[in-house]
């Protein structure tokens, strides 16, 4: 980890900084300007040469409580789905021959959204069978439409480490009334408290190669994903222009790059009440979240 932007509450006031590669959290003061991260990626022309400049090993400390969501209420939250070749072979799948156009589906942007530590709370566990889903995410900070492949990290201002919760249970409707609503996406991703994101943004100009990063997942203490972006179908810059051919990217939008082989499905497993869920991705920092069963009698 080198060092990302990261919202905070501060004895109860919410407040924005870098957190630094030594766990410190500080306030450079030309960060000031912008209220929080979503006005800031709004004036990424202006932001980006500032960040770059920034003097974070100077930065006055601050002494804050917890760590909230990078950005709190993203735009859009647009997720690829079997983008990962291991993972695509482990649910039974290959790539076409004829090559593969990415696949998106969404998730609630204000409600799904926690912060690095916060817990996930389950709901019906044994029929919704939660899952774990370790992601590389993209942060947008240009607007753009019918991007080209080669522009396409022009337009991606940050990148953090998210966790795309899965309700394995609610995906397949059990008697729809015709074949094209078998699936309800919706039920299946978009509970609440369902993406993990952070533990802050690392800038892009941080991250020499979005291809070429190691992505770890662990339930108490044991591996269950282990995998580098180099896995990708569709790189990230691909997946920026794919997505920006049916949607205009805005600043503050998120792309969570799909998951790798390692899913608790494909096993089944699924995540129970006091689970410890921890996702890392080298050079951005790591989430540690624990599983809360309201319905479990405490211990």
């Amino acid at each position: 980890m080198t060092w990302s932007l990261a919202s905070y509450t501060a004895h109860g006031t919410p407040g924005f900084g870098v957190l630094r590669a030594d766990g410190a959290l500080v306030a450079p003061p030309d960060l000031k300007r912008w209220p929080g991260p979503l006005e800031l990626l709004e004036d990424w022309a202006a932001a980006e040469p500032v960040l770059r400049n920034l003097d974070v090993a100077n930065a006055p400390a601050v002494d804050y409580d917890a760590l909230l969501p990078p950005l709190r209420y993203p735009r859009k939250v647009i997720c690829a789905g079997v983008n990962y070749r291991k993972h695509m072979r482990e649910m039974g799948g290959e790539i076409p021959a004829d090559g593969w156009r990415p696949f998106f589906f969404l998730k609630a942007p204000t409600t799904s959204v926690i912060g690095p530590h916060d817990p996930i709370v389950i709901a019906d566990a044994a029929r919704a069978r939660y899952d774990w889903e370790a992601e590389l995410a993209v942060v947008i900070g240009k607007k753009g439409k019918n991007i080209e492949n080669e522009r396409a990290l022009v337009h991606a201002a940050a990148y953090c480490v998210s966790n795309d919760i899965t309700a394995r249970g609610y995906h397949k409707r059990e008697a729809p009334p015709a074949d094209a609503f078998s699936y309800d996406w919706f039920a299946a991703k978009s509970a609440e408290g369902s993406l993990p994101l952070g533990p802050g943004l690392t800038p892009a100009f941080l991250v020499p190669d979005p291809q070429d990063l190691r992505m770890r997942l662990w339930v108490n203490g044991e591996l269950q994903q282990d995998e580098s972006t180099a896995d990708m179908v569709c790189t990230v810059a691909e997946l920026i222009a794919a997505a920006s051919e049916v949607v205009t990217l805005e600043p503050g939008d998120v792309i969570a790059t799909g998951t790798p082989s390692g899913v608790g499905v494909a096993r089944g497993l699924y995540l129970r009440g006091g689970d410890v869920v921890r996702v890392s991705i080298d050079g951005l920092g790591a989430l540690e979240n624990t599983v809360i069963d309201p319905t479990e009698e405490p211990s």
